[in-house]
């Protein structure tokens, strides 16, 4: 193969990453027009939470239990995806506006029908998910070719990861004592 050819290969390769990343921004920008136009639920947040809506509530319920399989056990699973929830609305209230607002968008995004069913491959409601269709959404977006779509798998996991960690309701399992008494 010639170095001529070998460039000529790299451009294809490029081009199909440029245009492959170009549909993934314009599908991700229209899933979020589209959900700041059709959203119906409120901007205020649920009963009991600062930040965390109503509408929030069933992906949230959907992909906790997923992201938490194994450092919680089976029995105790509905006790940590509450505190887990405590734990994130507490997290996006000390969060910066402009962290908060990007959060708040990935839930939108994610909440309804239009923009869900192509980004996740859930078309159903989140409560009626199967285990097995949340997990493989989440490792699609693990393993996206789009930047974006990995952004916001590694933003929902770190954010889960926080609140739980955080929670002393997780401190036992993860074998740690507490703090000290000083």
């Amino acid at each position: 193969m010639t170095v001529e050819a070998a460039q000529d290969s790299n451009a294809v390769s490029r081009r199909k990453f440029l245009k492959i990343g170009l549909w993934g921004t314009a599908l991700l920008t229209a899933g979020g027009i589209t959900t700041g136009l059709l959203q119906r639920s409120s901007p205020e947040p649920a009963a009991g939470f600062q930040v965390l809506r109503a509408s929030d509530m069933p992906f949230l319920q959907a992909t906790i239990p997923v992201i938490l399989a194994g450092a919680v056990t089976p029995q105790r699973m509905r006790v940590a995806v509450n505190a887990t929830l405590a734990g994130i609305d507490y997290n996006l209230a000390h969060f910066s506006p402009a962290q908060r607002k990007m959060a708040l968008q990935l839930f939108d995004v994610l909440a309804l029908q239009v923009t869900r069913g192509p980004l996740t491959g859930i078309w159903s409601d989140w409560e009626h998910a199967a285990t097995g269709e949340v997990q493989g959404f989440l490792e699609r977006w693990k393993h996206s070719s789009i930047g974006m779509v990995r952004q916001g798998h590694a933003s929902l996991l770190q954010l889960v990861s926080i609140s739980w960690y955080g929670s002393t309701l997780s401190w036992e399992h993860a074998g740690y004592p507490g703090p000290p008494n000083i």
